[in-house]
């Protein structure tokens, strides 16, 4: 009998004992959520509330107003509660949107209905308050996240008892749901992170990133791979795939249908691409320069060598993009044509509105932060994907506590889901560096304000034609600080906004042709202009993108026939060793 089953005992037979059952059950995924967050979430709602508090004794009133409101609508709930006409007359419903409360046992039990309603009006006063508390811009940002937070994490759908989906579920598996959600607590206990997809359902190089290749070149940063082209013909001038370094690569090389990867090699296209290492605490010291010169300079330097051309075309996504930016800048100053064009896929480059992170950037957390990645020597991926997630916490987070341990259900096989899972760490130098100059200091965006191996960068000084793909919903890469690329950059920029969000957005493939973007908006009036004045594109933005790109490509040529180079001989097929390594 294993741990889950014997935990269960005999509760069936003895009402007290399923109570315990669930109570333990419920307390052991509030410890799984503190290990992910959740200490910080109600350390930082104290603190942000305690200040408000102090703040409010210089005029009480709104104190008075919000909780005689709430005190009016809680009387309302009950005098509705003991007439019978709570489900019929509601004093307060939840918000467009939100799933938490589809089950009709919500409405239809009085009891249920009540714990709803009051959960729904207490959190609301809260949230109201916070946003009604007039502090500077960063604490107030502060405020209202960390309110969300604490009033998502406190709903009554996260606890067995006060969920009857969870109890009714319960009963009628006879407790299996309650002993499964207990086994699959104690497997991701054992992983340290929450499962939201079946990670048994996918393999590398079995059915994720199966596209056809070879790694030709490798050294302690990244692995190159050179993908088998899939056209009789290619363009002439070889694209290079700078993907972010704080995940891995294969987010482009899903799967067949939903390759960015394929699509790009299918319109002819001669595809390199940067995997980077997953760095132990061993590669400390890589910093920034690292990153630019021994990882986009030297994939530049092979990606030529091997396909004997003089130029490239680049494209690049989130903190690759970034990395790509520095890079460019500095081969501007150095003369250096190598890269034709630049593709920037929802890449900051001015980091004065970082959207939803700025809750978790400021000088003490970013000191609290330094701290603990200096002592480990990386920062752990899964730490930095805790923090995404909770930016959507009821969808990435508190969806899948209730799913997975309350009612014991096995997440079904998500391939984005899978890679958001697969952190990646980053070293400590370079983290460092990316979040004091770029996030703290916005050193980027001021004209020589960073020195890159050895050169000032000023954005203004790259001069080759660049698209920018940014999406309207991104909450790690707003679209309005992404537009500030256009008044930054010294070249033309063909500047486009999709739907959806930062993976979503971006991972839109051509054969599906869903959702829709803006094209040819009016840029020097500012983002909110822009969209005003752009046209809307119905389907995928792929294509319009390949359009772009074909006609800086350079002519057609015969389709290389073997990977890599007598100089640059395969190493292994893709995806290659890199990727595969799991550090967490």
């Amino acid at each position: 009998m294993d741990k889950a089953t014997e935990s269960s005992g005999s509760y069936m037979s003895d009402p007290q004992e399923f109570i315990n059952f669930v109570s333990r059950e419920t307390n052991k995924v509030l410890e799984m959520f503190s290990a992910t967050g959740g200490d910080d979430i109600l350390r930082q709602f104290t603190q942000s509330w305690s200040e408000l508090a102090t703040r409010s004794l210089e005029d009480p009133t709104v104190w008075l107003r919000a909780i005689t409101e709430y005190q009016q609508a809680q009387f309302n709930l009950w005098r509705n509660l003991l007439t019978g006409t709570s489900s019929e007359s509601p004093v307060v419903q939840p918000m467009p949107g939100d799933r938490r409360f589809q089950s009709e046992e919500w409405s239809k039990n009085p009891v249920y209905d009540y714990i709803k309603q009051s959960y729904l009006l207490t959190s609301r006063m809260l949230v109201d308050m916070a946003s009604n508390a007039k502090l500077s811009p960063t604490e107030q940002a502060k405020l209202e996240f960390y309110t969300k937070q604490y009033v998502d994490a406190m709903s009554p759908t996260n606890f067995a008892l006060t969920n009857p989906e969870v109890l009714q579920q319960a009963l009628e598996s006879k407790g299996q749901s309650l002993v499964d959600g207990l086994k699959n607590l104690l497997a991701d206990i054992e992983k340290g992170r929450i499962s939201m997809t079946d990670e048994e359902a996918f393999e590398l190089g079995t059915n994720l990133a199966t596209t056809e290749g070879s790694v030709v070149f490798q050294n302690e940063i990244f692995q190159l791979i050179h993908y088998k082209p899939q056209t009789e013909q290619v363009f002439e001038r070889p694209t290079l795939i700078v993907p972010p370094s704080i995940n891995k690569f294969y987010i482009l090389d899903l799967q067949p249908h939903n390759s960015f990867v394929r699509y790009c090699l299918e319109q002819g296209q001669d595809v390199y691409l940067i995997s980077w290492v997953n760095p132990s605490s061993e590669q400390r010291d890589l910093s920034w320069d690292d990153y630019v010169s021994d990882g986009i300079f030297k994939a530049v330097e092979v990606t030529k060598a091997i396909s004997g051309r003089d130029k490239i075309n680049a494209v690049a996504w989130c903190v690759g993009g970034t990395l790509l930016a520095t890079a460019l800048a500095v081969m501007a100053n150095r003369k250096d044509t190598s890269v034709g064009a630049a593709t920037f896929l929802t890449t900051l480059t001015d980091f004065q509105n970082p959207g939803d992170l700025c809750v978790f950037i400021d000088e003490y957390q970013v000191k609290q932060i330094e701290n603990k990645v200096n002592s480990q020597g990386y920062l752990n991926g899964r730490e930095l994907a805790t923090s995404f997630n909770m930016l959507r916490s009821n969808d990435l987070i508190w969806s899948y506590v209730v799913n997975n341990y309350l009612k014991g259900q096995t997440p079904p096989p998500f391939d984005i889901l899978y890679w958001n899972s697969d952190s990646t760490n980053l070293p400590a130098n370079m983290y460092s560096f990316y979040l004091n100059k770029m996030y703290l200091e916005n050193k980027l965006a001021e004209p020589n304000g960073l020195t890159i191996c050895g050169e000032p960068v000023d954005l203004g000084k790259i001069k080759i034609p660049c698209y920018f793909l940014s999406t309207i919903e991104d909450h790690i890469a707003p679209w309005k600080g992404t537009f500030k690329a256009t008044e930054l950059f010294g070249s033309k920029i063909e500047f486009v906004l999709g739907a959806s969000g930062h993976v979503a957005g971006v991972i839109n493939p051509a054969s599906k042709n869903r959702r829709n973007y803006w094209i040819k908006g009016e840029q020097g009036k500012g983002a909110d202009h822009w969209l005003e004045t752009a046209e809307r594109q119905e389907g995928s933005w792929w294509p319009h993108w390949s359009d772009w790109l074909r006609r800086r490509a350079g002519k057609k040529v015969d389709a290389p026939t073997d990977a890599g180079s007598e100089e640059f001989p395969v190493i292994e097929a893709a995806p290659g060793s890199y990727v595969r390594c799991r550090l967490d």
